[in-house]
């Protein structure tokens, strides 16, 4: 009998702490529903949009992800990655910009678009403020006048030299659209290759007071050194036209036509990968970053705080600042994993 009591005993003391140690797993796994899964980030080449990329990393990790080396490369071969299945998101797919790139990497029958990670985002064309007022310059159209357009040639072939956009961006197809819609073939060069090179020596003329006639975006930090209504004024165009045909799309700021649409940066993810995914679907669809915070870092890189390493901290500090809303993210993520298992 008392063998019996001690076996007994002892199985139930097994028992509990069977019992202890399934809770324990259970609650692991409740707060990191994605331990174990690895995850491929896919993010282009530009350094300035590695941020975002970093801010979505360390909360897919605080999700229990293992995070992998981010495969980089152009915007075009980013999305197509992701739509295949050789990368599980990203973050940095301009919602107009990028939809023919979208679409032909399978659209949404291989991808899910999930939230705005960053909204409100403007492109044009701007020149310098003394230059606009001084001769009464408004629109790109303006740049038709060949004395116009000789105020910004930087090379002395009479063409006025526009600051443009890397090839394989997707802002590159529509800047070309422009030249030939607007008819400025004859009379505007557009100087393509390192866009922040360009910007570097574009900053120097205007800085040396010449004037400049670039293209650009917001946000990033050309828009905290050369600033719209102080430095620079931005130039409209006649109507909207677009290499889609899409010519319904809002292009208006401020009373201004554009040009390009008013745009937004969205996080893919491939829709196998958000499927069985739903934490990271949930999180991805609500990280969001602000154009003003996004500017400020990108600035901060200008002035030398470029490395992998500066990034990366820049992003840990923006999370640091904003815990308690990245915490809401996390706790509505870990939410969304608890109701697809059950």
């Amino acid at each position: 009998m008392s063998e019996f009591k001690f076996s007994r005993s002892l199985l139930q003391c097994a028992s509990a702490v069977a019992l202890t140690v399934v809770t324990l797993h259970a609650g692991a796994s409740a707060d990191k529903p994605g331990e174990g899964v690895k995850v491929t980030p896919a993010f282009p080449s530009v350094a300035e949009e590695r941020f975002r990329g970093e801010v979505a990393m360390q909360g897919l990790r605080e999700l229990g992800y293992k995070v992998q080396e981010p495969k980089e490369t152009e915007y075009a071969t980013m999305v197509l990655a992701v739509g295949y299945g050789d990368a599980d998101f990203t973050v940095n797919v301009w919602d107009k910009l990028h939809e023919s790139f979208y679409e032909r990497a399978g659209g949404d029958e291989s991808m899910v678009k999930a939230g705005d990670i960053l909204p409100g985002v403007l492109q044009g064309y701007a020149i310098d403020k003394k230059t606009a007022e001084a001769h009464g310059i408004k629109y790109i159209t303006d740049l038709k006048k060949p004395e116009i357009a000789a105020l910004f040639d930087t090379d002395g072939d009479g063409k006025a030299d526009l600051t443009g956009c890397n090839p394989g961006w997707g802002c590159e197809l529509v800047i070309a659209h422009h030249v030939k819609a607007y008819g400025l073939e004859k009379t505007v060069h557009v100087n393509q290759g390192s866009y922040f090179a360009l910007m570097a020596d574009t900053i120097t003329r205007y800085k040396e007071g010449k004037p400049v006639l670039y293209y650009t975006w917001v946000p990033q930090w050309v828009s905290g050194v050369l600033v719209d209504g102080r430095d620079v004024v931005w130039l409209e165009v006649p109507k909207t036209d677009l290499p889609d045909g899409k010519n319904d799309v809002d292009t208006m700021y401020q009373g201004k036509n554009l040009g390009f649409a008013v745009d937004k940066v969205e996080a893919v993810l491939n829709r196998k990968f958000a499927e069985e995914n739903p934490a990271a679907l949930k999180f991805l669809s609500l990280l969001q970053i602000s154009s003003a915070d996004e500017s400020a870092q990108n600035l901060k890189m200008q002035e030398g705080q470029n490395k992998p390493a500066d990034i990366s901290r820049h992003a840990q500090e923006w999370v640091a600042a904003h815990r308690q809303q990245f915490d809401e993210w996390l706790k509505a993520a870990r939410a969304a994993a608890a109701q697809a298992s059950n």
